[in-house]
């Protein structure tokens, strides 16, 4: 099994790993995402890690790989596993590739992701979920990914972390959606509201509901964020279904209890173990 550096590399944050033997052995995670890295040298950067992490073959993946990254690495079309991805890797060098991302191109629906779908694949690749599943990754841009025989078949954005971030900063409710969002009662409630399938109406009632004071100003961002959550769920979730989350705990924490709200079961998965499993995996194919 060759050694190599590995580098999630997203648009806000980066995660570097070194890997030895199929193990992490060291790892940071910084906030030098692509954006930060606007007009400034990716080969000079890469050098840096190098210094840092030892000279190894470096596989990268992500946003890097972007038309506002390093180079456009392309996507893989459905249905898609890990080989295909290792297959369509963008060669910079000969010790350094970028991982394509993915694309869903069906009549007028079109989609795209990058990074995640080695979390997806590298999770059922490791076990961590059957080859047959129904994932979720959220955040800014929440992804739902269905599996067959351990590959991507479909997948679906949806932009509810970004949704609840520009509501809370440029709408009616800027400095009101500034509490934390726990999975309480308040966030419970919005769950519920927001599964009845009219959003917009459902978010006015945010702020009508503060202002005549039968929902207290602390519960606002939980109600307003169970909302979202609840509309992006009920989407997604038959009742009965198994979904398998692959988030930090306090994100999955919402998106489980909402699913477990509206009758599906939702179950935590380690995404940076996914993450790794998925990228050694690509990295044997490689070599």
């Amino acid at each position: 099994m060759s050694d190599f550096i590995a580098i999630d590399w997203g648009t806000t944050n980066r995660r570097v790993y070194r890997i030895k033997g199929g193990e992490i052995t060291a790892t940071e995670r910084d906030d030098c995402g692509v954006r930060a890295m606007a007009g400034k040298d990716y080969t000079a950067e890469i050098q840096a890690i190098v210094e840092r992490f030892g000279d190894l073959p470096i596989l990268l993946a992500g946003m890097v790989g972007s038309t506002i990254g390093w180079k456009d690495a392309g996507y893989a079309a459905l249905p898609t596993g890990l080989a295909a991805l290792a297959r369509g890797l963008c060669v910079i060098d000969e010790r350094t590739a970028i991982v394509p991302g993915v694309k869903l191109i069906e009549g007028a629906r079109c989609d795209v992701m990058r990074g995640e779908e080695i979390q997806f694949l590298g999770a059922a690749h490791a076990g961590l979920t059957p080859t047959g599943a129904l994932l979720c990754q959220p955040g800014t841009h929440c992804k739902w990914a269905r599996l067959d025989g351990g590959k991507i078949v479909d997948f679906e954005t949806a932009m509810t972390g970004e949704l609840f971030a520009l509501l809370k900063t440029h709408s009616i409710f800027a400095g009101s959606l500034d509490d934390a969002v726990v999975p309480d009662g308040a966030f419970r409630d919005g769950v519920l509201r927001g599964a009845e399938n009219d959003l917009s109406a459902a978010l006015f009632g945010v702020r009508a509901a503060t202002v005549l004071g039968s929902l207290a100003r602390e519960n606002a961002a939980s109600y307003a964020s169970g909302l979202l959550i609840g509309a992006d769920v009920a989407n997604q979730v038959s009742p009965g279904q198994m979904v398998h989350i692959l988030a930090d705990p306090d994100l999955g924490r919402l998106y489980q209890t909402a699913i477990d709200l509206l009758g599906g079961a939702g179950r935590l998965i380690d995404s940076h173990s996914a993450f790794s499993a998925g990228i050694i995996a690509i990295q044997e194919l490689r070599s």
